[in-house]
């Protein structure tokens, strides 16, 4: 009796969620909490990525007027890193007053609600500071540089100009969220102007950038509908909470029940065939989807709260929170692959990445140390000749791109021959790494997944091999094997 109970738990355990409906008549909850949990987190991440679309929107329109605002001659359009460039004293002097005076007259020029910065009911001032090597001369010649430490004080040319900053702060207000109903964003903008001259080339470059806070607004008053979109979107943040903290309830729930199921299952097999549950069928019990679904809920709680949090105003890290939402969302929706996986024709891709994963994961090992190889390479080599390998990061990035096949013909063609030897040395960089990933590396992986998918494919045709689990929830004894093929735990796998 006892091992017909123990076998009918484990083929309960074992069963789809329809398969229990009709076996016991349980009510399928953590299926219908899933099926709610994806419908309300999808919802969410819409809602903040509109949201956050304003944000992103204001801060780069807000850039773009700057540049224009500050930066004389500017065109509109970035060279290359930097926003523009001059070359003359001259023009290093008219760029810097240009600065100064648009600065002086921002509230009569400027069309939209910035204004200067405040601090204790002080305005914060425009610093200026200058970058130069304190003491020395240089000439354009072969004698040796007399060149000391770096120091900061006002603007000349009197000495060697590394750089000039200019930095100040504006406020700003974002407007738009109201218009879709929530409460506006008031925003410091810390702005930084940079005449950059590290390269002692006869160029200089100016750049602004600026770092974005924002705040709450202070002794505001809105009327309409605003306040009360707030409330009811907080409501909604409040209640994707509860249904993710019962989901992660129900999967700890199952995952606490599995282990035990293993232990009863593991007492069994030592006191009646005296043999221990091998790894194969201890994995088994271990459903990996659970901790998937486990870490999404933890995931979706944290992204709801700070959610919560920037929609009431009491913080406005946009980031953090759009990481832990759209991580959380991705993770719910793989998660469905599961309840797919109950269907024959749908478990395909499951069965093959889980047979393919091993071996792919070890060749891949192998592969990047060849990649690698090649991104040093030509990071060193290259990099001064080509704007791709300037950095390890754009090395890495541009060759996963000519893996496959992008940008082939543009990356060969930007080389110039100023260097016989170099350009040379291109050419045998680049064909070899081609040539090896594209003919030779991606093909092997290719094949590594098409034969588990062929693998698969027979098993389904065939039977799938049947482990010692298995054949116990058949009510098989041990007896003759059909098939046998020794796994990495040593498990016997039989035929079905």
């Amino acid at each position: 009796m006892t091992e017909e109970i123990l076998r009918d738990d484990l083929r309960f355990y074992f069963m789809s969620p329809c398969e229990k409906y009709k076996t016991r008549r349980q009510l399928p909850w953590k299926l219908a909490v899933q099926i709610l949990k994806i419908f309300m987190i999808t919802l969410q991440l819409i809602l903040f990525g509109l949201n956050n679309q304003l944000v992103v929107s204001y801060k780069e329109e807000n850039l773009l007027a700057f540049k224009n605002l500050f930066l004389k001659g500017y065109s509109g359009v970035d060279e290359d890193d930097y926003s523009i460039s001059v070359y003359t004293k001259q023009s290093v002097y008219d760029s810097l007053h240009y600065v100064i005076d648009q600065y002086s007259q921002l509230r009569n020029l400027s069309v939209g609600p910035a204004s200067y910065a405040e601090e204790n009911g002080e305005f914060l001032p425009l610093i200026i500071c200058k970058k130069s090597y304190k003491r020395g001369s240089v000439e354009p010649s072969e004698e040796p540089y007399d060149i000391d430490c770096i120091n900061c004080k006002f603007f000349d040319f009197s000495r060697l100009l590394v750089d000039i900053e200019i930095t100040f702060a504006l406020k700003g207000i974002n407007l738009q969220t109201v218009r879709s109903h929530e409460l506006p964003d008031c925003y410091t903008f810390f702005v930084k102007i940079v005449f950059d001259n590290s390269c002692h080339s006869g160029k200089v470059k100016l750049t602004l950038d600026f770092d974005a806070v924002s705040s709450v607004c202070k002794n505001w008053k809105i009327s309409g509908t605003a306040q009360k979109s707030t409330h009811y979107l907080l409501i909604f943040d409040g209640f994707v909470i509860i249904v993710c903290l019962s989901s992660a309830v129900l999967c700890t729930r199952s995952i606490i029940l599995a282990v035990r199921l293993l232990q009863r299952f593991s007492s069994f097999c030592l006191e009646n065939y005296n043999q221990k549950v091998c790894e194969d069928d201890q994995r088994e019990f271990l459903n990996c989807w659970y901790i998937l679904v486990i870490i999404s809920d933890v995931m979706a709680v944290i992204g709801s709260i700070l959610k919560m949090e920037i929609q009431a105003k009491s913080m406005t890290n946009y980031d953090v929170c759009s990481i832990f939402l759209g991580t959380s969302t991705l993770m719910v929706w793989v998660g469905v692959i599961r309840y797919l996986g109950y269907f024959e024709k749908y478990n395909v891709l499951i069965l093959t990445m889980r047979a393919a994963l091993p071996k792919v994961l070890r060749f891949c090992c192998c592969a990047g140390m060849i990649y690698l190889g090649y991104t040093f390479c030509g990071w060193i080599v290259l990099g001064p000749y080509h704007e791709k390998f300037e950095g390890l990061s754009r090395v890495a990035e541009c060759l996963f791109s000519l893996v496959n096949g992008d940008d082939m013909f543009s990356t060969f063609a930007e080389f110039e021959q100023k260097n016989t030897m170099v350009w040379l040395f291109s050419r045998a960089y680049l064909y070899s790494f081609i040539s090896l990933f594209i003919y030779m590396v991606l093909s092997l992986f290719i094949a590594l997944i098409t034969d588990a998918y062929e693998t698969i494919k027979g098993y389904q045709t065939t039977g799938f091999p049947m482990t010692e689990l298995q054949r116990f929830l058949l009510g098989q004894k041990e007896a003759e094997t059909v098939h046998a093929s020794v796994m990495l735990c040593c498990c016997k796998r039989y035929s079905i």
